[in-house]
């Protein structure tokens, strides 16, 4: 049965010399692995081109349930990522967040409000003119809302300890290993209002905003099923 939906690209691996498999989150499915042909003609019916980590697509597509792999029949650009294309430090987080959410994302629900939510924020990466040195760290933060792990701030001056298998500040220091020092925790309760309005009025040194992300991909691994390392993160540590 054929469905008209969006999605928004997060992976293209090549299968075989014929086809790739693309891995797109859609508004109707969550994340769907597809099938394209790999024809660098003109007259190709689906162009490659338009599978570019973070591409909002408009698609037609045929969706059996429990099966793997879904077919493609039409496709077009949804919006063009004129910037994230061309500028080195929004392309270097178009493919680290892309590759996140590829590992994220496998059994999301809520899949529509999520959806939104990350068009929304490529929308903004797209047209953002002031500084997005903080923009990951923002996204992933506010994706922790729709992925249902989404920390307690809520703590008083006593609480010193951010314990990361609970989500939440404590006073006292947790009965196993998985927390944050009291100047680590500080940081995390420092950006607790970060959003992509304010993001750029955090100051942060690359240092510490890398500090700052090893603590909230660590967050996510204790939360997410088989979440393992990000080949692209290494690339983003230098370019921010």
């Amino acid at each position: 049965m054929l469905h008209k939906t969006e999605g928004i690209v997060l992976s293209t691996l090549r299968y075989s010399d014929r086809y790739a498999i693309t891995h797109v989150y859609t508004a109707d499915f969550g994340a769907t692995s597809y099938l394209l042909p790999m024809i660098s003609s003109k007259k190709a019916r689906i162009k490659n081109s338009l599978f570019f980590p973070f591409s909002l697509l408009r698609m037609e597509v045929e969706h059996i349930p429990r099966r793997d792999i879904q077919k493609l029949k039409e496709v077009e650009r949804l919006l063009p990522l004129y910037e994230i294309c061309t500028d080195i430090s929004k392309l270097s987080l178009a493919f680290f967040l892309s590759e996140f959410l590829y590992r994220v994302l496998r059994e999301s629900d809520n899949n529509e409000v999520t959806f939104q939510y990350i068009k929304n924020s490529v929308e903004t990466l797209e047209a953002a003119n002031s500084s997005i040195a903080n923009f990951h760290i923002a996204f992933m933060i506010g994706l922790t809302r729709f992925l249902g792990i989404y920390p307690n701030w809520e703590s008083n001056y006593r609480d010193k300890y951010f314990d990361m298998l609970n989500g939440e500040f404590k006073q006292n220091i947790p009965p196993h290993a998985h927390y944050l020092k009291q100047d680590e925790s500080r940081y995390l309760k420092y950006l607790n209002r970060i959003n992509y309005s304010n993001m750029h009025k955090f100051k942060l040194s690359r240092d510490n905003r890398n500090l700052i992300i090893n603590y909230i991909l660590d967050y996510y691994r204790l939360h997410l099923y088989d979440f393992p390392k990000l080949k692209s993160l290494e690339v983003l540590r230098e370019m921010n």
